[in-house]
């Protein structure tokens, strides 16, 4: 038992799969100009891009939001809660309110955390859209 080791992380890194080579060839046919007929074949080796997993990336930013949204409402509960120490004991009343000033900041930190991967969220789904050739047409 003590060989055996589960580490649980919050992010898994998987391997990448390795990305498979695409080979084509064209052959194109034409007069070689003294009223015979020439072919020249090219051939293509490119490696394939595999595609954008736009779900993935949602689901991502989606993750992320979530996370700085808990983090939002843990920095705001601790800045009520150090404001609540500051009240109830008077004698170390200026290091509550010091406190209370960082997790005030803390919250507003977070708060644009998660407005900026809502956007980021937004703009992989018009991204997605874009790709599938879905057009939005705005009449008004």
């Amino acid at each position: 038992m003590a060989e055996e080791k589960h580490h649980h992380h919050l992010f898994h890194h998987k391997e990448e799969k390795p990305v498979e080579a695409v080979a084509y060839s064209e052959t194109t046919y034409g007069t070689d100009g003294i009223g015979g007929y020439a072919t020249a074949t090219e051939t293509v080796v490119a490696a394939g891009e595999p595609a954008h997993d736009y779900d993935k990336e949602r689901k991502h930013h989606k993750h992320l939001e979530e996370l700085g949204e808990l983090g939002a409402i843990a920095a705001g509960a601790y800045a009520l809660h150090e404001k609540h120490e500051a009240k109830k004991d008077p004698k170390h009343a200026h290091k509550h309110k010091i406190e209370e000033e960082f997790a005030a900041a803390a919250a507003a930190g977070a708060g644009g955390f998660v407005f900026h991967e809502h956007h980021e969220k937004k703009e992989a789904n018009k991204d997605e859209e874009k790709a599938e050739g879905k057009h939005h047409h705005h009449l008004f």
